[in-house]
C-alpha cells in the first residue's frame, strides 16, 4: 500500500525573502526581489539585472572552514534545508537517521567556483588550483553537505534536469516515502548562477530580458510586452514525511504531496514541443497519480518564465488539460517577483503552492498590464486573491525537454 506523504517543514532563500515568512509576505504583497546586479561589474553586458539573494550570511549554518570550502549554491542549500528541518520540529536524535534522506536538485551547480578557478588556471597556472575545486563545483555536493550538516543517512542524491531539477527532486523524494524506503526526506533545489559567465551565456542565448531600466517590472509573465526571463538565485527546501510518522510525533502539517508527472518532449534542446505536448502529458500523469480530476485543481503555479514562446505554449497546455475548467482556474507566475531560479525554481514555487493552500491566498502575477490574445487565462493579475482551494499544481519545465508537474493538497 502506498503511504501518504505530508509536508512538515519549509525553508526558503529567495531574492525577495530569506525565510518562508518573508518570502510569503513578499509574494502576497506583490513585492519583487529583482534589482540591478550588485555582485559584479556589469559594464559591457547587455543585461544588468537579476534576482540576487540579499543580506545572507552562510556562517549562520556552516563553520568558517566549510564556508570557504563550498560553493555558494551549497551555502544556499544548507541554509534552506536547516530552516525546513527546524520548522518541522525535527531532532535527529529522536528519529532513525538511516531513514532520513536528502534529494536536492541543481541545474548548474558550482559555476561560480568553476569561473574563479578557471581564472586561477589562466593567470597563475595549474599548480595553484584549489584542492577543493572539484568537490566545490560538483552538483551533488548540495545533497551531500545537507546530509553531513544534519546527519541524514538515508537515500541521498542530486537531480539535474535544468529548470525541472527541484521538481524532480521533490517528486523522487516523495516516492522514497510512498514506497517505504524512507520516513523523512529533505527535498528541494538550489542555484547560485548569477555569475558573469552564466549571465553572458543566457544573454547570448537570447533567453534574458534586457529591460534594465525598471528591474522590478522586467519579469512580466503572460503580458504582451514580455521579452525574456530574469536570471535569479536561491534555494527552497521541503521536509516530506510519512503521514503516520508525522502524526505520531505531533508534527504540524503544511500540506500534502499528492502526485507527480514527469515526461520528456524529445523535441528540441531549448524549445517546448508544439502545443506544450510534453507539459500536457506531465500534468495529466500528475492528476492520474494523485487520483484527481482536472476540476479538483483550484490553482496552478505556472512555470511562466516571461518568454514569448514559453508562456504561450504553457497556456495552450493548461487549456488542453483542463478544458472548460481552465477558464475558471486561477494561474499565476511568482517568477514575476523572484525571477527564474533555474534548478531551484520548482522548490520555491512548490512552497508557494503549499502556502497558498494553507493560507487561502493566491499570489499574483505582477507586471501584468497588457493582455496577450494568445495568453487568455486568469493570471491573478497584480494583486493577491483570497481563495479557499484544496488542490494546487506546480509546473516546471527545463531545457532539454524535461517536464515535471507536482500536485499538492491542503492539510487534512
Amino acid at each position: 500500500m502506498r503511504r501518504r506523504v505530508v509536508v512538515t517543514g519549509l525553508g526558503v532563500l529567495a531574492p525577495n525573502g530569506n525565510t518562508p515568512a518573508e518570502y510569503w509576505d513578499a509574494l502576497i504583497s506583490g513585492r519583487s526581489g529583482i534589482a540591478a546586479i550588485a555582485r559584479f561589474d556589469v559594464a559591457g553586458f547587455s543585461v544588468h539585472i537579476a534576482g540576487e539573494v540579499k543580506g545572507f550570511d552562510p556562517s549562520a549554518v556552516l563553520e568558517p572552514k566549510q564556508v570557504r570550502r563550498t560553493d555558494r549554491f551549497v551555502h544556499y542549500a544548507v541554509h534552506a534545508a536547516h530552516q525546513a528541518f527546524t520548522d518541522a520540529g525535527l531532532d535527529m536524535d529522536s528519529v532513525d537517521a538511516d531513514r532520513v534522506g536528502v534529494i536536492f536538485g541543481s541545474g548548474i551547480g558550482g559555476i561560480g567556483t568553476f569561473e574563479d578557478q578557471h581564472s586561477v588556471l589562466i593567470n597563475r597556472g595549474p599548480e595553484r588550483i584549489s584542492p577543493f575545486f572539484v568537490p566545490m563545483m560538483i552538483s551533488d555536493m548540495s545533497a551531500g553537505m545537507i546530509a553531513i550538516r544534519l546527519g541524514a543517512r538515508g537515500p541521498n542524491f542530486t537531480t539535474a534536469s535544468a529548470c525541472a531539477s527541484a521538481a524532480h527532486a521533490i517528486g523522487e523524494a516523495a516516492r522514497k516515502i510512498q514506497y517505504g524506503e524512507a520516513d523523512i526526506m529533505i527535498a528541494g533545489g538550489t542555484e547560485a548562477a548569477v555569475t558573469p559567465m552564466s549571465l553572458a551565456g543566457f544573454a547570448a542565448a537570447r533567453a534574458l530580458t534586457q529591460n534594465n531600466d525598471v528591474p522590478e517590472a522586467a519579469s512580466r509573465p503572460f503580458d504582451a510586452a514580455r521579452s525574456g526571463f530574469v536570471l535569479a538565485e536561491g534555494a527552497g527546501a521541503l521536509i516530506l514525511e510519512d503521514y503516520e510518522h508525522a502524526r505520531a510525533r505531533g508534527a504540524q502539517l503544511h500540506g500534502e504531496f499528492l502526485g507527480m508527472g514527469s515526461t520528456a518532449d524529445a523535441y528540441h534542446i531549448t524549445h517546448m514541443a508544439p502545443g506544450g505536448e510534453g507539459a500536457v502529458r506531465a500534468m495529466r500523469i500528475a492528476l492520474q497519480d494523485a487520483g484527481k480530476n482536472p476540476q479538483d485543481v483550484g490553482y496552478v503555479n505556472a512555470h511562466g518564465t516571461s518568454t514569448v514562446l514559453g508562456d504561450r505554449l504553457e497556456t495552450e497546455a493548461i487549456k488542453t488539460v483542463f478544458g472548460v475548467h481552465a477558464l475558471r482556474l486561477a494561474v499565476s507566475s511568482t517568477k514575476s517577483m523572484t525571477g527564474h531560479l533555474l534548478g531551484a525554481s520548482g522548490a520555491i514555487e512548490s512552497i508557494a503552492c503549499v502556502l497558498a493552500l494553507s493560507h487561502g491566498v493566491l499570489p499574483p502575477t505582477i507586471n501584468y498590464e497588457t493582455p496577450d490574445p494568445t495568453c487568455d487565462l486568469d493570471y491573478v493579475a497584480n494583486e493577491a486573491r483570497q481563495a479557499h482551494i484544496d488542490v494546487a499544481l506546480n509546473n516546471s519545465f527545463g531545457f532539454g525537454g524535461h517536464n515535471v508537474s507536482l500536485l499538492f493538497g491542503r492539510a487534512a
